[in-house]
């Protein structure tokens, strides 16, 4: 049995909307983002966890923003398409801690709606998904409310 750990991170500027995507979740927001896909950023940075767990690249080289394909594409086709090369190896994912960063939205009352949806698409109970959000006390360009951030780390096993 092998053990692997794997880390993502995504970064999407907010532009035109009335929405913004969150671990597959639709919320509110006064922006949307600017993005090739549907810009979910918690998604986008769990795709590249599960990608360098298993050491195959990262989510640009299987789906490159320059393909025409993957316009306003949902993201968790891009999640099911990592799981599906980790299950061909062996793969299957044992836990996720996933973090927002982000001046707005609030993320407090879309935390359960957002692990339970992840936790479905990765096929794990709710208590194997954490969920933590963060600010930049200010500073930056998410302090400034121009966009937000997501890391993801995750642990898979082989078997």
């Amino acid at each position: 049995m092998s053990i692997r750990v794997g880390s993502g991170i995504d970064v999407h500027a907010f532009g035109p909307g009335d929405h913004v995507m969150l671990g597959g979740v639709r919320i509110a927001h006064s922006q949307g983002v600017k993005a090739h896909s549907d810009g979910d950023v918690l998604l986008h940075a769990l795709c590249d966890a599960l990608l360098g767990a298993a050491g195959l690249g990262d989510i640009g080289q299987h789906f490159p923003d320059t393909d025409p394909q993957w316009k306003g594409v949902a993201s968790e086709g891009f999640v099911r398409h990592a799981l599906r090369l980790l299950a061909d190896r062996g793969y299957r994912v044992i836990n996720v801690d996933l973090t927002l960063c982000c001046e707005a939205p609030r993320l407090a009352p879309h935390r359960d709606a957002i692990r339970e949806t992840v936790a479905g698409l990765l096929r794990l109970p709710v208590d194997a998904v954490n969920l933590k959000a963060t600010t930049t006390e200010k500073l930056g360009f998410l302090g400034r409310a121009e966009g937000l951030a997501a890391f993801a780390t995750v642990l898979i096993e082989q078997h």
